[in-house]
């Protein structure tokens, strides 16, 4: 394994948090298969995490105290170990971002643009959903519910697509990529569980989460790929070679770690679906002992 670990179970959860410290300084400027084009994309959606995984953290701890769940033990301890899982996550992405940063590739500017997109965003759906009692923590939460679903299940194609992984050729950063998806699919059902026991499971809560997810998506879908192509443009590598690269990596129908994602993406619009229902206990088992977890 390229980096130390240190795996702690204090909160008695049923995921461990990892305390990863992964070596960046090796790492090359176009870290995936030589391709500026595959590696901008990936490090557009690393820009994504810092801010993004603390707005999670934040929106969940708004609401761990809710009477409906405050004495719940078993959830408490997971939601304890998510934290825990997403602050790893925050921490090691911004290292990896900072290896990219040395390159020139001005990774700080579009952490600050996500925590900006973010913040208003929260702000006007909240006021737009006051008049029908919504407020800022369900709005957070289920944001935070639609976007973990996201994460899991891009998490699941980084875990079951060999030519994904054929791509990372560079072994620092594929450890690093394949530890944060094993552990987006370890705790895929804390923020929907929190969700549930909060909000419930009718017709005002179904409508909010999945309203949720198209909006989530449309968001993420512009913002990433505005960070892709500003990326491109900055390194004077936005040329047919690299979009050829991102199309067949990301969105190819065959190959596409986007386009695999379409029919897990639309079990969340099932009106009684739970992120359990997409079973990846063998496919974690089976990762997590070749990275020696």
């Amino acid at each position: 394994m390229n980096a130390k670990v240190n795996i702690t179970n204090r909160a008695g959860a049923s995921f461990p948090v990892r305390r990863m410290d992964f070596d960046f300084d090796t790492v090359p400027e176009y870290w995936m298969n030589k391709s500026a084009g595959l590696t901008h994309f990936m490090t557009a959606l690393s820009a994504l995490f810092p801010a993004g995984e603390k707005f999670f953290i934040d929106s969940v701890r708004a609401v761990r105290q809710h009477p409906s769940i405050k004495d719940n033990q078993e959830l408490q301890r997971e939601i304890s170990a998510f934290i825990g899982q997403e602050a790893m996550h925050t921490q090691e992405h911004v290292g990896f971002n900072a290896s990219a940063q040395k390159f020139g590739h001005d990774v700080d500017r579009l952490d600050r643009i996500t925590d900006r997109v973010i913040q208003s965003t929260r702000k006007v759906f909240t006021f737009l959903g006051k008049p029908v009692g919504i407020t800022q923590e369900m709005v957070d939460l289920t944001a935070t519910t639609a976007l973990e679903h996201f994460t899991a299940t891009i998490a699941s194609q980084l875990l079951v697509n060999p030519y994904i992984q054929e791509l990372m050729t560079d072994e620092t950063m594929k450890t690093m990529w394949l530890w944060h998806a094993i552990e987006e699919n370890e705790h895929k059902a804390v923020a929907y569980d929190v969700f549930e026991g909060v909000f419930g499971r009718g017709l005002k809560a179904y409508a909010l989460r999945t309203g949720s997810l198209v909006t989530a998506m449309a968001t993420l879908f512009v913002v990433q790929s505005y960070f892709v192509l500003r990326l491109l443009q900055d390194d004077k590598q936005l040329n047919l070679t690299s979009l050829k690269d991102i199309y067949i990596y990301a969105y190819s129908p065959s190959k596409g770690v986007i386009t695999g994602m379409t029919k897990e993406m639309l079990v969340y619009f099932r009106p009684r679906f739970h992120p359990n229902d997409l079973d990846t206990h063998e496919l974690l088992v089976s990762w997590k002992a070749k990275l020696g977890f």
